[in-house]
């Protein structure tokens, strides 16, 4: 279990890197789109490579989020609710998250396969749209290895509202 959460951590850590290197492309690709329209030249491609970019930058943090518990909360009633439901809850949280990213990732792998057999590209640049569905699907898989792990864990003795409260200070 310490290997395989180990290996998970990695992959987290690059999807991280990942993520965070299409954020600072993007930013630039903005930036540089911005200042050739002030002088009337925009970049050609800017909003293929930004809605592209925004897949890798959502999906690339997606499972670092689920590793701390920092994915929605609703906590209205956490007070009301001894500890061990609260824990329950967890728990059930953690493993609906893996099965709602799990199924994400199968929506988009037939929907990739789809592309790939249409030819489907963006509209200005001509990117290939299962690049990133292919991006898209395998961080999805990663976030729901995580959940799943994380659950795993919440059985098998972590807490998991004391590590959230760590994390939100």
């Amino acid at each position: 279990m310490i290997r395989l959460r180990i290996m998970v951590d990695r992959l987290i850590g690059l999807s991280n890197l990942l993520g965070s290197a299409a954020l600072a492309l993007v930013t630039i690709v903005i930036l540089i789109d911005v200042i050739g329209r002030y002088f009337g030249a925009p970049l050609r491609g800017a909003q293929d490579i930004g809605q592209m970019g925004m897949v890798l930058i959502v999906f690339g943090g997606m499972a670092w989020c689920g590793r701390q518990g920092g994915h929605i909360a609703i906590d209205i009633f956490e007070n009301a609710f001894p500890e061990r439901v609260n824990h329950a809850i967890d728990i059930g949280v953690a493993f609906l998250g893996a099965f709602l990213f799990a199924a994400i990732a199968w929506k988009v792998i037939q929907s990739a396969q789809l592309s790939l057999m249409l030819n489907l590209a963006t509209n200005i640049i001509q990117l290939p749209k299962a690049w990133f569905q292919w991006a898209l699907a395998g961080f999805s898989i990663l976030t729901a290895l995580t959940m799943l792990l994380r659950g795993i864990e919440l059985i098998l003795g972590g807490s998991g509202r004391a590590e959230r409260k760590e994390a939100m200070l």
